[in-house]
């Protein structure tokens, strides 16, 4: 694989790769890229390109990666291909881009897998195991796409066994007493304002910064429709919900509503498909962590702020179908799996419930089978036989 060099009218000497490949459809294709510094940069550009041309397990993982991600971006979110991008660079590739496919076995999982366990940040704390279950998931995903498509035998992940833990634990939340707490160190009205949508309607942070003028509904309802995000590079997206289910509207309370359309008339020139909040998600959390270091509160973070609502409404006595519904979940499971702990004297409740229907029967049935005396033949006959 030769590479080519020229001279710039400055002078100055660059590098180009010039060759042919076939592509998927058997197609002859000519490929010529200028501008390498160097003629090893020139032939590395070469060999990768062709090495993703490669449908075998024996090319460089980071070959593999790229195809898997250039696979998958046609299928998935921009935001989503993003959060996979910083996991496989920051905490994939750095241990695995030297080696092929075919040379990452099980032994080589577990020692990377050893190294993820091990770590520790500038205060000491370990990745959550929440964490740790999403890094190693991604490596799967990419050896698993590899044993569809490449010819991988199987995916040393699966023999390597998992880390970390798909639930989280138990979730931090704050009462309404403390959330008021809270809410008086806030500064501005946006602030105040921002941080009351979290709690009192229990919506993610995307969607609360999604919500436009035209989302305020005169019905006294806000139209959930869309989330929020912004991508590495400061590109700012709208994106469809995280769910189909998450699309939904959702009746706020009249002083809440009050304060949204309120704050908005005080919005110089804003037009109904505008955002009303004009911050993302860090400026969120910066304001939240500023804001509890004056308070004195318990640490907890913006999305904390719907697990919150969501124990509100389950001490209100809020019927978990409709807390379902509210918070835009895909299934009442879902809402039952993640706040199943906030029901601590449930079991003792039922086992209360049952204790009195079983006492409430006894008596039923002891009253039912009262014994009565026939005074002419002094013969004692259960009163459920006199019917029968």
């Amino acid at each position: 694989m030769p590479a080519y060099k020229y001279t710039l009218s400055n002078g100055r000497t660059l590098w180009y790769a010039n060759f042919y490949y076939t592509d998927w459809m058997g197609n002859k294709k000519h490929i010529c890229k200028r501008g390498f510094k160097t003629q090893r940069e020139a032939k590395a550009y070469e060999e990768d390109f062709l090495y993703k041309q490669v449908v075998r397990c024996d090319i460089p993982f980071k070959a593999l990666v790229e195809h898997y991600l250039e696979d998958v971006g046609h299928r998935l979110r921009s935001s989503t291909i993003e959060n996979k991008r910083y996991i496989i660079d920051t905490k994939i590739l750095p241990y695995f881009k030297k080696l092929k496919v075919n040379q990452i076995d099980t032994v080589k999982v577990r020692n990377w897998q050893n190294v993820l366990l091990e770590y520790k940040d500038e205060n000491g704390e370990p990745y959550k195991a929440t964490y740790l279950k999403t890094i190693h998931n991604q490596l799967s995903c990419i050896m698993n796409y590899a044993v569809r498509h490449y010819g991988l035998g199987v995916n040393p992940c699966h023999n390597a066994g998992s880390i970390g833990s798909s639930k989280a634990p138990e979730k931090n939340i704050w009462t309404p007493e403390q959330y008021d707490i809270f809410r008086n160190y806030l500064k501005t009205d946006t602030n105040r304002l921002a941080f009351d949508v979290l709690f009192w309607t229990g919506m993610r942070s995307g969607e609360l910064l999604a919500l436009t003028p035209a989302d305020i509904l005169p019905s006294k309802e806000i139209n959930i429709c869309k989330t929020y995000v912004t991508l590495r590079h400061g590109v700012e997206e709208y994106h469809d919900t995280k769910t189909p289910k998450s699309r939904r509207i959702i009746n706020i309370p009249e002083s809440l509503y009050s304060d949204l359309t309120k704050y908005i008339k005080m919005l110089y020139g804003i037009q109904p498909t505008d955002r009303i909040f004009l911050m993302g998600r860090s400026s969120l959390d910066k304001i939240m962590k500023e804001t509890i270091k004056k308070s004195g509160l318990p640490k907890i973070t913006p999305h904390d702020l719907r697990h919150s609502n969501a124990s509100m409404l389950i001490h209100m006595g809020v019927n978990i179908v409709e807390i379902s519904r509210r918070l835009g979940h895909e299934s009442v499971k879902t809402t039952w799996d993640t706040y199943s702990h906030l029901y601590p004297d449930s079991d003792s409740v039922i086992a209360a419930k049952l204790d009195a229907m079983r006492f409430d029967v006894e008596k039923s049935n002891a009253h039912t089978q009262e014994e009565y005396v026939d005074n002419s033949s002094e013969k004692i006959i259960p009163i459920a036989k006199m019917y029968s």
